[in-house]
């Protein structure tokens, strides 16, 4: 890692929802929490825990130099809205298949 930059991964026990138009695209009491020097609290959802069949596999791609390289998936009107890493550097490897989404609710009870 370069130095000063840091990704810690944890097991989180908060209950995220992930909520487009009305529709709950994600439901998880098992969210592994990302945090990364520099950026927000990331929310990596067990696959088992989010809608995938509403979802599209996208042909988007991005590398992260700390991560590895992304993949992603669509909702028709919501172009790469998820993103995932399948096979994720050694330092993170937790996140593997996990699914993060821009737009989260995040509900704490």
């Amino acid at each position: 890692m370069t130095t000063g930059h840091r990704i810690t991964v944890e097991q989180g026990s908060e209950h995220v929802r992930v909520v487009h138009d009305g529709q709950v695209l994600a439901d998880s009491r098992r969210p592994l929490l990302l945090r990364e020097t520099g950026l927000p609290v990331r929310y990596y959802l067990p696959p088992d825990d989010v809608r995938t069949d509403l979802l599209t596999p996208s042909d988007t791609h991005t590398h992260c130099p700390f991560k590895g390289t992304a993949s992603y998936w669509s909702l028709p009107e919501k172009p790469d809205l998820v993103w995932y890493y399948p096979d994720p550097k050694p330092e993170v490897a937790a996140i593997r298949d996990h699914l993060c989404f821009y737009e989260v609710e995040t509900v704490t009870e």
